[in-house]
């Protein structure tokens, strides 16, 4: 029997979500002239993808954006890697972007790989937020805040129309 499944975010309010925190992302970073965005692949890096299509709407920034790909369930096994290989991030304002946080694993080890360079500051997005921490870090920006259980699950389906949904 199929797991049954419920609508937490529908498409329109998730459009309305990535535009709010797209404003943020504006607004915290007004004086800058270039963002970097990093998406955690492979729903982070959508969601950056259209965070970039709203940013270059909004604003004059001129906005990059890279995948970093890493492991999520055992992120020590292999490095984390930029897609487009080794980016200068010296001195820059990078944006780092995934679907959901739950326990902060998969933010941390991302985190503390584009740490590697001396960054000018680093904000994390997420799109959900469940709470269950066990990783010392957070979301800068974040969307939809929401309690669940260790049983349950958030999907976030990125198509014609995204859906986040509880299962």
């Amino acid at each position: 029997m199929a797991a049954e499944r419920t609508v937490v975010l529908e498409h329109e309010r998730i459009q309305r979500k990535l535009r709010r925190i797209a404003f943020r992302i504006y607004e915290d970073n007004v004086h800058e002239s270039v963002l970097v965005l990093v998406g955690v692949a492979p729903r982070g890096t959508k969601l950056a993808a259209r965070l970039k299509v709203l940013l270059e709407e909004i604003s004059p920034l001129k906005i990059e954006l890279h995948e970093l790909v890493l492991n999520k369930d055992a992120p020590l096994k292999a490095p984390a890697k930029l897609s487009a290989g080794e980016v200068d991030l010296e001195g820059r304002v990078v944006i780092l972007i995934d679907d959901v946080l739950m326990s902060g694993r998969t933010l941390m080890y991302a985190a503390a790989h584009l740490i590697g360079a001396p960054l000018k500051r680093l904000t994390t997005v997420v799109l959900v937020d469940r709470l269950h921490r066990t990783f010392p870090i957070r979301a800068d920006i974040v969307g939809l805040t929401l309690s669940t259980t260790l049983q349950e699950h958030i999907s976030v389906e990125m198509g014609r129309k995204d859906t986040v949904y509880l299962s």
